[in-house]
């Protein structure tokens, strides 16, 4: 299919056979902790039903001027993927494509202190990933995220179709309508991480709890309910009650 914007010409293509992605490691272990505890959230949240695509490092695809153009974000959610045909495996995603498959309702990138262009709004070939995401794919929000310093821009479109930088709705929280969450940034401790990290929140303000934290939720009502159970006992032997009884 074929797309225009201003004088660009924007085609999606099919990736030919065999079509392998270019590989770079990361910069440090943060981006793909940040990457994996999102995904996790919306697993134990029931959250990653089927049709829903949320990857980390996966190339998206454009022809720009005939010219294929890459961008692995370091996360995207996309609410609406046909799944593919077995045994075909999905190695990249290539908005519009036959079957309309979705622009992504947000893309992510982690940014460091001194690495990446996710700013960049560079148009000509390669273009930066915010030029790419703005107006080659015309992402809804973009959202860049500085662990560092626990620093969060999220962009959306304004009235003339360009991103704008957004102000925080609620308890610092943005609102990612294709996605129906709150995100926002928090300080703690993950498995062997201590810093900033991105979250969700539902919409009545509920921060959505990873796995290690709902375990520990659950022992600590049991705990709460066993110390409840051993102050009436006590009480009640010092009644004269034996609480067998």
């Amino acid at each position: 299919m074929t797309d225009s914007k201003s004088d660009l010409k924007i085609t999606w293509e099919k990736m030919p056979e065999p079509f392998i992605l270019e590989e770079r490691p990361a910069a440090n272990i943060d981006k793909p902790l940040l990457a994996a505890a999102l995904r996790e959230i919306l697993e134990i949240a029931g959250l990653m039903v089927e049709g829903i695509l949320v990857a980390p490092k996966m190339g998206i695809c454009a022809t720009m001027d005939s010219k294929t153009v890459i961008k692995a974000p370091d996360l995207f959610y996309v609410g609406n993927v046909q799944p593919l045909p077995a045994p075909e495996v999905r190695r990249n995603y290539i908005p519009n494509l036959e079957v309309k498959e979705e622009i992504p309702a947000i893309v992510m990138e982690f940014s460091g202190a001194t690495e990446g262009d996710e700013y960049s709004a560079k148009p000509t070939f390669p273009p930066g990933k915010f030029f790419f995401y703005e107006r080659i794919l015309r992402v809804p929000v973009y959202a860049i995220f500085e662990p560092p310093i626990g620093l969060l821009h999220v962009y959306k479109f304004n009235q003339s179709g360009y991103y704008k930088l957004q102000k925080s709705e609620v308890n610092g929280h943005y609102w990612i309508e294709g996605v129906g969450l709150f995100l926002g940034v928090w300080q703690g401790t993950k498995a062997e991480r201590t810093g900033y990290w991105l979250r969700w929140w539902d919409e009545s303000g509920e921060m959505l709890l990873w796995g290690a934290e709902m375990v520990e939720r659950e022992r600590q009502e049991k705990a709460n309910v066993q110390q409840r159970a051993d102050r009436l006992s006590a009480q009640l032997r010092a009644a004269g009650i034996e609480p067998e009884a």
